[in-house]
């Protein structure tokens, strides 16, 4: 893992930009951005995110090519990067545990899709960024027909199963609306035009 800061992200972001293009639309569908949390402890990394990001807001890269293919969300790999926050040891559907998603975190998460989208030509809504918890439950209709897997419609999310429920909900918010204050939070520094 090696530390980075945004402006060197988007950096890698333009030079992965080609060939993620060329793979998403490969699979029929534009770049995609999933946002995760490890359910690890602070400071602990996993390689199958191309990002994550610590407690204190840290970014750290498991890869200089972000669009090496990972396996963060199922089924969704290719032309995808997968962003992880480094928390949510013992958490569960009712109470976040002990080390939940810090507020350094949560913005950090934020800049790091505002980089990424604008690197990426993306707009940032819910068809091209997603948390693992809106990836399981399907809500963009990319995975239907898994049922052979065990997961009908290619739902696995909170709204089926336990299974992947990652920023369903976060500090603050309402179960349900991680994704949206995320996906807020990101557009308004796109719109601050520091980034």
């Amino acid at each position: 893992m090696r530390q980075v800061t945004l402006m060197e992200l988007k950096q890698l972001a333009l030079q992965a930009k080609s060939d993620l293009w060329d793979q998403a639309q490969s699979v029929g569908r534009d770049v995609k951005l999933y946002l995760h949390w490890s359910a690890g402890h602070y400071g602990q990394f996993f390689d199958d995110y191309h990002i994550n990001i610590d407690q204190d807001g840290g970014i750290y890269i498991s890869t200089n090519d972000l669009s090496a293919v990972k396996s963060h969300t199922y089924r969704r790999n290719t032309g995808a990067i997968g962003i992880a926050l480094a928390c949510c040891y013992q958490a569960n559907t009712n109470d976040l545990g002990p080390e939940a998603p810090t507020e350094l975190q949560i913005e950090a998460m934020a800049q790091v899709v505002a980089v990424l989208a604008k690197a990426l030509d993306l707009t940032v809504d819910i068809y091209r960024v997603m948390t693992h918890a809106e990836a399981g439950n399907n809500l963009d209709g990319l995975n239907p027909g898994y049922e052979s897997n065990g997961y009908p419609d290619g739902k696995y999310g909170p709204g089926y199963s336990c299974e992947r429920w990652d920023l369903w909900f976060i500090p603050g918010g309402a179960k349900g609306e991680g994704g949206n204050i995320l996906r807020g939070k990101a557009n308004w520094y796109q719109q601050q035009g520091g980034i």
